[in-house]
């Protein structure tokens, strides 16, 4: 496993470090304690992003302000994604190394350079789901699309599209 882990390390190299908070976030809009799950590439949920801390687990804060959502994490460095890389947010089972119920973690997409990414969060009451959802969703641009996808629906990759969406043969 370290090998592997080492290899993802080096395969990784290019994806750039997460930006920093600006000094001044302004108010919080939502917070919500609970766990980051990892960063993985967009749609693809069992590739976990492992540089800069980004695959490790651990308990956290997500707030929401109107400059991005910053997740201050125990023990690891901060991860902030600022308003203009954020593409969309939706509710997943899961994603590597955490399967829960069904719409049991809040999946942030966000580009990291020039990286699609995917950033799981669960939140340590259900009730707070919803609101750190749509607390996010407000920030996402009205037309804005997953970075090195050509997908132009808003189906989640682990939920199979309704009848009406799949393509005719």
């Amino acid at each position: 496993m370290g090998l592997g882990w080492r290899n993802r390390l080096r395969r990784q190299a290019d994806v750039p470090v997460p930006p920093e908070p600006p000094a001044d976030l302004g108010p919080v809009l939502y917070e919500a304690e609970g766990q980051y799950v990892a960063t993985t590439t967009a749609g693809d949920w069992l590739d976990r992003i492992a540089v800069h801390g980004l695959g490790l687990r651990g308990n956290a804060v997500a707030s929401v302000h109107e400059d991005g959502v910053l997740i201050t994490r125990t023990g690891a460095r901060t991860v902030f994604i600022p308003r203009g890389d954020l593409t969309s947010v939706q509710l997943a089972g899961g994603m590597t190394g955490k399967f829960v119920e069904k719409e049991g973690l809040v999946i942030l997409t966000w580009r990291l350079g020039g990286h699609g990414v995917d950033t799981g969060f669960r939140t340590r009451h259900a009730a707070h789901k919803a609101q750190l959802v749509a607390a996010t969703a407000a920030l996402v641009p009205a037309r804005s699309a997953p970075p090195d996808t050509a997908r132009t629906d808003t189906t989640s990759d682990r939920t199979p599209p309704t009848p009406e969406g799949r393509e005719q043969l």
